[in-house]
């Protein structure tokens, strides 16, 4: 791949996914032409077209960017897609979002965030810290940071927050100087095959941390002992045999309040204004990483308690006394997990209904144990189609697979517009929507009746 000072024209494939879209900022910020396809317009794309990149929303090779240094590609986008078919008969270097992101940071000093899930949170945690507190660094997002409105970022400064996708085995092309992994369950197993070769890339994913780097990692994941590094600090909730722990939680008005213990030192009175006990846990890693940076207490705090989270991670769309709503990018069951156990813990009492999009027919039928156990969990559950994504249908795999096996008597699958007949003649007090897929499309107008009945 060529190096960064050799390219002048960048072209996108997919430019409206969150991780390609980062890189489209990042380039165009630095004055490189920057223009890309997707298959449909977005609120993202169109902040994208603001900001002066060109995006076309239909296969056109006329269209395309024929003087292009490199064209950028996402798994999302076939191969039989006209653009990418020019592209490759025409000798273009045609190169993956991680290749890029690994090129990108290949001199500067890296913080790694990987996990199959809780990565973009945390990874945006990491990088409001250093931001607020005049640290200073690049952020390539998976996610909306709220206080920031965009998933990239640019400093003067030469470290690097990344979020370090597993997906397709991307995170391999990066090397942290410090690493971070929230979580290691099975997923993505259409691209793995079983969940031990799943672990053996985040074993590989460590070795790639550079000599003198730290490994800071959830305590309890599977293999731990297996993976590569000299210098290494687990985190827990409130495992106190771990490194890194909380002491003291409780909840006032909402937002937590909690001491984080970093072996010999303790950050007391540390507020966290967003829901779910996980996120106490991501913060944790988060503040880890900052003290190793020796960045002083009161500026973390600061910058904790002015956090605001990331779009769609449990999200409030609706916070009153009556009615709440949250959203959420979860789409695996332990996301679902925390998701649903989060909220009912800040707001016990209230009536839980989570309507949930299936997201990829490989993971529903590799998972469909796992979400209907914690979809049971919840008073009322609506399945609405799966979210195909990438994939062709599979026979047999429907939202119907995960509704025949969960336990609680309030259940369906519906349509779309089904759904929205259905919130309009009944009341919700406790709403969580859940999905990696078009859900959040749904959100304003779920949002819009549920006002309207207050």
């Amino acid at each position: 791949m060529r190096e960064l000072k050799d390219i002048s024209s960048v072209y996108f494939l997919g430019i409206g996914g969150i991780g390609m879209s980062a890189l489209a900022r990042y380039f165009n910020g630095r004055h490189i032409r920057v223009s890309g396809y997707d298959k449909t317009p977005t609120v993202l794309t169109r902040k994208l077209e603001a900001e002066g990149i060109a995006i076309h929303y239909e296969e056109n090779i006329a269209k395309l960017d024929k003087e292009a240094s490199i064209v950028v590609i996402t798994p999302a986008v076939p191969k039989t897609h006209a653009e990418l078919i020019y592209y490759i008969d025409n000798n273009y270097e045609v190169v993956k979002r991680s290749d890029v992101l690994g090129m990108i940071t290949k001199n500067s000093f890296n913080i790694c965030v990987a996990g199959t899930h809780g990565k973009t949170t945390t990874s945006a945690m990491v990088a409001h810290i250093l931001t607020n507190s005049k640290f200073g660094c690049n952020a390539f997002l998976g996610g909306i940071a709220s206080n920031y409105d965009t998933n990239f970022w640019a400093n003067e400064k030469n470290v690097s927050v990344a979020e370090a996708d597993e997906y397709d085995r991307s995170f391999l092309k990066l090397t942290p100087d410090v690493a971070i992994i929230t979580a290691m369950d099975a997923d993505h197993l259409d691209i793995y095959g079983t969940e031990k070769n799943m672990q053996d890339a985040f074993i590989e994913f460590t070795a790639k941390i550079k000599t003198g780097g730290l490994l800071i990692v959830k305590k309890g994941l599977q293999r731990i002992d297996e993976f590569v590094s000299d210098n290494k600090l687990t985190y827990s909730l409130e495992d106190k045999s771990a490194d890194v722990h909380a002491k003291n939680i409780r909840i006032e008005n909402g937002s937590y309040l909690f001491d984080a213990a970093i072996k010999h030192e303790v950050v007391e009175n540390v507020e966290l204004n967003m829901g779910g006990m996980h996120n106490i846990e991501n913060v944790l890693a988060a503040i880890t990483v900052a003290k190793h940076l020796d960045i002083s207490n009161e500026k973390i705090k600061a910058a904790v308690s002015s956090f605001k989270g990331v779009k769609r991670r449990f999200e409030y769309i609706v916070k009153t006394s009556d009615r709440v709503m949250v959203d959420d990018y979860a789409h695996h069951p332990e996301e679902l997990r925390a998701l649903i156990n989060g909220a009912a813990a800040l707001f016990p009492g209230k009536k839980s209904t989570v309507i949930f999009q299936p997201h990829l027919f490989s993971r529903t039928n590799d998972l469909a144990d796992g979400f209907a156990e914690v979809l049971s969990l919840a008073d009322e559950t609506i399945l609405l189609p799966i979210y195909p994504a990438r994939e062709l249908p599979m026979e047999g795999v429907t939202s119907s697979m995960i509704l025949d096996r969960m336990t609680n008597r309030k259940k369906s699958v519906k349509e779309k517009d089904e759904l929205l007949d259905w919130l309009k003649q009944n009341d919700t007090e406790l709403l969580i929507t859940a999905g990696a897929g078009d859900i959040d499309t749904l959100v304003q107008p779920i949002k819009n009746i549920v006002i309207n009945r207050s």
